[in-house]
């Protein structure tokens, strides 16, 4: 009985916990954020200049952008739509219990596994749909500086209490469904994209059976000493994607894998080796991969000499963004303008959504709008995550980047690095078994990691 009751307790903090924490966020989605017509915005690899100017010569020179390195659109509403396509993970509230724990939701402290699942997320979408795909219901969300926001997340906060005492539930109904999106779209290879849309959105959902969902990243972060409720790093989280995606079990995600860079260094016949694991005969198709940096930007603080290469990291269409923040928010950085980067932010706690119904609603999985914030401010830990289709892709990309590296690096050492050979060419142990996460040098790497990264409030 006195269990119970501390049950309730604890429900009721979560409550107040979610409806103070969407008081104070809802006014930062309120807030504009303004974007200058002088300088280009590079989002993922795309490059936008908000001039209606056909001078190629002058946006070549204040950007390094060129017509043949990059898509280049003048229109606002163009990066709008490509921005809000971006899948948006945030803290949910009133999903079922995580096992192990009385909680249901992830308010204050899951802030890092939601910018992960953003990366991955994106990673997906470069897999199956490209980087040229858009949702076509994009424009169609609601902008955050209406006044919506905030009049919705004060009726929330005064009637949060009331539904969780008599067990009702606000629902939200959705305004664009999947019958809806198939008339609209009949044409085939709009049809096919968005079942994957949707597909890969609920392969997120917050559920025990959703393969990326929070129950499951928990479950695996449980091997390398973490629980829920805990805060967790990008360096950890990094090595949570690795192990969900092995263990993902549906066709689909049979043809794409995650590795993980090991102190900064990327073996590259560890990657050509985990690419082509899968060909059973000669002529099979590689495997995609997601190769994933944890890396710091400096010591206590960013050094700004990495700004430039951070900006070129994300210049690059493969870049599946970075996970990082700044001190106590973790953010999902996906682009930039002049010194300031482009995020998503996880922050807000929106309602569970069911995404097993068939034509359960997208808008609160997509940003409408969004945020910039000053380089200088971001911590230094983080995780950068790049995507390649197959073993050329790799090999043209290491290639690349080992450039930037060089060229960024100067007189000082890279951020991190690409070699040739296995890691255990050089005496490191690169494998984990399936009954352990993370081997014991990765696990004390992970505790250093884990007292120099920013802490989640």
């Amino acid at each position: 009985m006195e269990a119970t009751g501390t049950d309730e307790v604890d429900k009721l903090k979560t409550k107040f916990v979610s409806a103070w924490n969407n008081m104070k966020y809802s006014w930062v989605l309120k807030t504009k954020t303004y974007f200058s017509r002088n300088s280009p915005v590079l989002l993922l690899g795309k490059c936008y200049h908000f001039k209606y100017e056909d001078e190629n010569e002058m946006l070549s020179a204040r950007s390094g952008c060129t017509i043949e390195d990059h898509v280049i659109a003048g229109n606002v509403e163009e990066f709008r739509k490509d921005f809000i396509s971006r899948i948006w993970l945030t803290y949910r509230e009133e999903f079922p219990q995580i096992e192990g724990s009385a909680l249901t939701t992830d308010c204050g402290w899951g802030c890092t596994l939601r910018t992960g699942q953003m990366l991955l997320a994106q990673g997906l979408i470069l897999h199956f749909l490209g980087r040229a795909w858009t949702w076509p219901g994009a424009l169609n969300i609601e902008n955050s500086d209406s006044e919506s926001w905030t009049s919705h997340t004060v009726k929330k906060f005064t009637a949060s209490f009331e539904a969780s005492l008599s067990g009702e539930r606000e629902l939200k109904t959705p305004t664009i469904s999947l019958k809806e999106t198939m008339r609209k779209y009949s044409d085939y290879h709009e049809t096919r994209n968005e079942i994957y849309h949707r597909k890969i959105v609920s392969w997120f959902g917050d559920s025990p059976l959703a393969f990326f969902g929070l129950h499951q990243l928990i479950e695996y972060g449980k091997k390398s000493g973490k629980k829920a409720g805990d805060w967790y790093g990008p360096a950890v989280v990094a090595h949570i994607l690795r192990k969900a995606v092995e263990e993902a079990k549906h066709p689909d995600l049979q043809g794409i894998t995650i590795y993980v860079a090991q102190d900064c260094t990327v073996y590259n016949s560890d990657v050509i080796d985990t690419q082509s694991a899968s060909r059973t005969s000669e002529g099979a198709e590689d495997k995609a991969v997601i190769i994933l940096v944890p890396v710091r930007l400096g010591g206590e603080r960013t050094n700004p000499d990495y700004l430039e290469f951070v900006k070129g990291i994300l210049s690059l269409e493969y870049c599946v963004g970075i996970i990082g923040g700044k001190p106590k928010q973790s953010y999902y950085f996906a682009g930039f303008q002049d010194d300031s980067l482009i995020y998503m932010d996880p922050h807000y706690c929106q309602p569970f959504v069911d995404v097993s119904v068939k034509d359960f609603p997208l808008e609160t999985f997509h940003c409408p709008s969004p945020k910039k914030m000053s380089f200088r401010k971001m911590d230094p830990s983080c995780t950068i995550g790049f995507y390649c289709r197959n073993v050329q892709d790799f090999e043209r990309t290491s290639e690349e980047i080992t450039k930037m590296l060089r060229i960024s690096a100067k007189e000082k050492y890279p951020l991190f690095t690409f070699v040739n050979g296995h890691s255990r060419d050089y005496d490191f142990t690169s494998t984990t078994t399936n009954e352990d996460l993370f081997s014991e040098d990765e696990k004390k790497r992970l505790k250093r990691f884990s007292t120099e990264e920013f802490v989640l409030l």
